[in-house]
C-alpha cells in the first residue's frame, strides 16, 4: 500500500479529496491535516508517507514551511487554485501539480506517474526516483501576475521576453509589460528551453517573436514585442545562440 496524506485547509475541499483519494486503489490514507502548525506537529511524531497531496496557501501560511521545519523524503503532488508557487514546489519533491478544481483523472494520472518512478520492489532509493522526477518536470505554461489589486493569467507562449530592470523580473507581451515574481536564473529552470534561451544577464527570449537578428557588430536580436532596451546576446553565448536557433 501507498500510504498517503492530505494537507488541506479547506474542509469541503479537504473532504472532496479524501473522496478522490479513496478510490484509487493501493493508496492508503492515514492522515488529514488542516494547517501549517498542525503539519510540523504531525510530522515530527509520525512515520513520513509515501505520497502527500498538499494544497500550498494554507490559513497560517504556505504548506512549504511545515517541511522547511521538518525535512521530509516523501514525493508531493500539490493540489492549488494558484500557480505562481510552481517553480518552488518543483524543488520540493513535486511528482505533479494540480490545479483547482481537481479533476479525478488528473488525479489517477499524477498517482500513475509518482507509481512509474517506482521499481517492482518495495526497495528503491529516493535519490534515484528524485533524479527520474527531475528529468520529468512539466514546464512552466502559465504565469499569475499582479496588476493593482486585480490577477492575470499570462499564457508563456504569449511572452516575447523576460527581462530584468531594478532587480524585478517582467514579462512583454503585446499589450504590455508586467513585473513577475520570479529571477532569470528561476526562469531557466522552468521555461521550455527549446523555446526560451537566455541571451545575456538580462534578457531571455522567445524563438517564436523573433523579427530580425543582426550579426555585426555584435548579435543583436530584434522582437516582434520588446521593452525599448536593446537585446544584445553576450559574446560568450553566441556559439550557444546559433546551436539554439538551429535545433
Amino acid at each position: 500500500m501507498i500510504k498517503t496524506v492530505i494537507i488541506e485547509d479547506e474542509k469541503p475541499a479537504a473532504r472532496k479529496l479524501e473522496r478522490l483519494v479513496g478510490l484509487i486503489p493501493h493508496l492508503q490514507l492515514v492522515a488529514t491535516l488542516h494547517s501549517v502548525e498542525e503539519g510540523v506537529e504531525w510530522f515530527q511524531n509520525n512515520p513520513h508517507p509515501d505520497l502527500i497531496f498538499s494544497d500550498i496557501v494554507l490559513g497560517d501560511g504556505l504548506s512549504f514551511d511545515i517541511f522547511e521545519k521538518v525535512a521530509t523524503k516523501s514525493f508531493m503532488i500539490y493540489t492549488t487554485a494558484f500557480d505562481q508557487y510552481t517553480l518552488k514546489a518543483f524543488k520540493l519533491n513535486s511528482i505533479d501539480y494540480l490545479l483547482k478544481p481537481i479533476m479525478q483523472e488528473d488525479l489517477e494520472n499524477a498517482v500513475e506517474k509518482y507509481k512509474s518512478f517506482l521499481p517492482g520492489d518495495s526497495n528503491y532509493n529516493t535519490l534515484e526516483i528524485k533524479s527520474l522526477i527531475k528529468e520529468e518536470k512539466q514546464k512552466l505554461s502559465r504565469i499569475l501576475v499582479k496588476i493593482g489589486y486585480n490577477l492575470k493569467v499570462v499564457q508563456t507562449d504569449s511572452v516575447s521576453c523576460f527581462y530584468s530592470e531594478n532587480k524585478i523580473v517582467y514579462l512583454q507581451t503585446s499589450e504590455r509589460a508586467f513585473p513577475t515574481d520570479f529571477t532569470l536564473d528561476e526562469l531557466q529552470e522552468v521555461l521550455e528551453d527549446k523555446i526560451f534561451f537566455r541571451v545575456n544577464r538580462q534578457f531571455m527570449i522567445n524563438s517564436n517573436f523573433i523579427n530580425n537578428i543582426h550579426t555585426s557588430p555584435y548579435y543583436k536580436v530584434e522582437m516582434e514585442f520588446q521593452p525599448s532596451e536593446e537585446i544584445t546576446v553576450s559574446r560568450d553565448r553566441v556559439k550557444d545562440f546559433k546551436d539554439w536557433l538551429s535545433n
